[in-house]
């Protein structure tokens, strides 16, 4: 029997820096470079659609040939061959852990690489530019479509689901997250309200590190995959 029987897991930006993404808070990040405002808010879009389009057309580009990492596939080992329950929630935006093959997963925040049709609400995968002339497969108007992310002001995806798995969790895990953005940045507490034992492995402490049972620090790669090991061999 497995030690823990329901875990969640938490990964941000830092478990896809390695993969050559870059993050979005510290130093160099993506908000160092750009006004949020301006390209990551309905009232944004709303104002210059085609300023938003050509940031995420951009990051899109460079989504669609990133490759998953070492810590991306230990977690699609640890789905695999653990016995307990394992649900990983994500933030980030790219498809690195489908890549890797995790299948129990949830974008919190969208996925850069789908559209949202803000006229009939349908999601199409979208690999290729968006722009203010580009026609929605499913309902054909044109000049309708989004990127399928969540924008600041906007609600995460998935949230009753992912309250639910925290309440019902015994061992949260954090990786590559900055501890600052909420909700992501409250699943701790919640975790351990209910019982849970919480687990940070980032590249540094972030700012919740206090509320964490375990801290492991150091590069994704090399933590994550020594991380999975104690779990499996728990098995």
């Amino acid at each position: 029997m497995a030690d823990f029987e329901n875990i969640v897991i938490l990964t941000g930006a830092g478990l896809s820096a390695e993969s050559g993404l870059g993050t979005f808070r510290g130093k160099d990040g993506l908000w160092t470079n750009y006004d949020l405002n301006e390209v990551a808010t309905p009232e944004g879009f709303a104002r210059n659609p085609k300023k938003v389009h050509d940031f995420y057309n951009l990051r899109r580009k460079g989504v669609k040939h990133a490759q998953a990492n070492a810590a991306h596939n230990a977690l699609a080992k640890l789905e695999r061959d653990y016995l307990g329950r394992i649900l990983v929630v994500t933030q980030n935006i790219d498809a690195l852990h489908q890549k890797a093959g995790s299948k129990n997963l949830r974008h919190m925040h969208g996925e850069l690489l789908k559209a949202l049709c803000q006229k009939c609400d349908n999601r199409v995968e979208w690999v290729t530019d968006l722009s203010t002339s580009s026609q929605c497969p499913s309902c054909g108007e044109k000049g309708c479509l989004r990127p399928d992310v969540v924008w600041f002001g906007e609600m995460p995806y998935h949230m009753e689901e992912i309250v639910t798995a925290l309440e019902n969790c015994d061992l949260f895990i954090s990786i590559g997250t900055s501890g600052t953005v909420y909700p992501a940045a409250g699943f701790v507490e919640q975790a351990r309200q209910n019982g849970a034992h919480a687990v940070e492995l980032n590249l540094e402490p972030s700012d919740g590190t206090s509320s964490f049972n375990e801290h492991f620090h150091g590069p994704a790669t090399e933590i994550v995959p020594k991380y999975v090991e104690r779990l499996l061999i728990s098995v």
